[in-house]
């Protein structure tokens, strides 16, 4: 019997550990008898739009392993929203084309909520088709959204990074803050979820220590009380440091930074909302402020991953294959928590239709009463998901991170207009 060739895709904003998913996907798979070749499609979505398809096969294994340390999406990313099936059989009827035309039994799609729809609508319409193509949707984002898994990989290690970046700088603005910067804004990641901002605290260990406040999407924002919270912590300390979400909204439910535009998902465009904060302390308090967006930075700092995070991500790739392998569709492996003093945790099965398009808030148990803080819970529930250190090979200095060439198979259909 001729074997099944398996299709895995990368796909939305990457974190620092997507490639050890994406590593535990190859190697899984390279030792089932069921599965001929892994291919990659470049650039999520698009790429099998497209059909340019990479042969992972044609890596060297040494490269591969660098994976595990290499952060960013190594096959590339996109943000594409496919249209409900019914409505636009184009694009469906391309991906059955691209899938016959490369013996494709197996399909894995990595990523957040609106990649679990994706990978739900193709699972919808190859069974309804009565096609056996087997697909597995795997969990992805730093915001932590997704629901029905305990958190998602990724989000353990942005949680360190920003904890640490927090506390580092907060120990540099408290040592300037008699003659130079009183308050300094750090904005992270987080259009509708606290989540990162709430891991900023974790570094916090007396109420003297940064932040001293936090900014969620959940809480609507509250010009006078942020600003009386600022001036008695500077009056208190000397200086002030402020956590701040992307997603921190006014009490209608706009986004303080609202570029007025959208992405393929129709979600808004935020155009930054550090500065817009920094304007408004700096113009009613007289306060010298800085700021910083840790943007990119966040996601991509592998070299101060989470080792808890790190397994996580390589333990879920590897599920998928064998939930694949099983017989499974329509599914998403999930990380289940077991115990949370001593943690300990396994992996779990949810349906894609269950988490296609949800967002998992950060809970109103996990924020502190004035709205500016977190609460023990929160703090208890993210703390085990920042341990331990995974820190990457150097080489001259740097980290040494895989770099694979990344070559297609020969395409076998014709050229595919992408409609944008």
């Amino acid at each position: 019997m001729k074997k099944l060739n398996a299709l895995y895709a990368q796909s939305g904003g990457v974190t620092s550990v997507i490639n050890a998913t994406a590593l535990a996907v190859i190697e899984t798979a390279s030792k089932s008898k069921k599965i001929g070749k892994l291919l990659a499609g470049k650039n999520g979505i698009l790429g099998i739009l497209k059909e340019d398809l990479i042969d992972t096969s044609l890596e060297k294994k040494t490269e591969l392993k660098k994976l595990l340390y290499t952060p960013g999406g190594v096959f590339g990313s996109c943000r594409y929203k496919l249209q409900d099936y019914s409505n636009q059989q184009r694009e469906y009827k391309r991906l059955l084309d691209v899938f016959k035309a490369h013996n494709i039994g197996y399909f894995f799609y990595n990523g957040g909520g609106d990649s679990q729809d994706t990978t739900n609508k193709i699972a919808k319409l190859t069974s309804d088709l009565g096609l056996s193509i087997k697909c597995i949707g795997i969990p992805k984002t730093v915001d932590n959204d997704l629901p029905l898994t305990d958190n998602c990989p990724g989000f353990g290690s942005v949680a360190k990074y920003v904890a640490t970046s927090i506390s580092e700088a907060g120990l540099d603005v408290k040592s300037m803050s008699e003659t130079s910067t009183k308050v300094f804004i750090l904005e992270v990641m987080g259009r509708h979820s606290g989540w990162i901002a709430a891991s900023s605290a974790l570094g916090k260990t007396n109420k003297e220590d940064p932040p001293h406040i936090i900014l969620f999407p959940e809480v609507p924002f509250q010009k006078t009380k942020v600003l009386k919270k600022v001036r008695s912590t500077v009056k208190k300390y000397g200086y002030c440091v402020l956590a701040v979400s992307e997603g921190t909204r006014n009490k209608d439910g706009t986004f303080l930074s609202d570029s007025g535009s959208s992405d393929a998902f129709g979600h808004k465009q935020l155009g930054g909302v550090a500065p817009i904060i920094a304007r408004l302390i700096q113009e009613n308090l007289g306060y010298k402020c800085h700021w910083a967006v840790s943007d990119y930075l966040q996601r991509s700092a592998r070299h101060i991953a989470s080792a808890v995070d790190l397994k996580q991500a390589y333990t879920v790739g590897k599920a998928a294959v064998n939930f694949a392998l099983s017989g499974e569709n329509a599914v998403m492996p999930s990380i289940v928590r077991i115990k949370e003093k001593k943690y300990k945790w396994r992996i779990g099965k949810v349906a894609l239709s269950k988490v296609a398009n949800v967002e998992k808030f950060l809970p109103m148990r996990y924020i502190s009463k004035d709205g500016l803080g977190i609460t023990k819970a929160c703090n208890n529930y993210m703390l085990p998901l920042i341990q331990g250190e995974a820190f990457p090979p150097y080489k001259d200095g740097v980290p040494d991170i895989a770099r694979l060439k990344n070559i297609l198979v020969k395409k076998r259909l014709k050229k595919f207009p992408i409609k944008n």
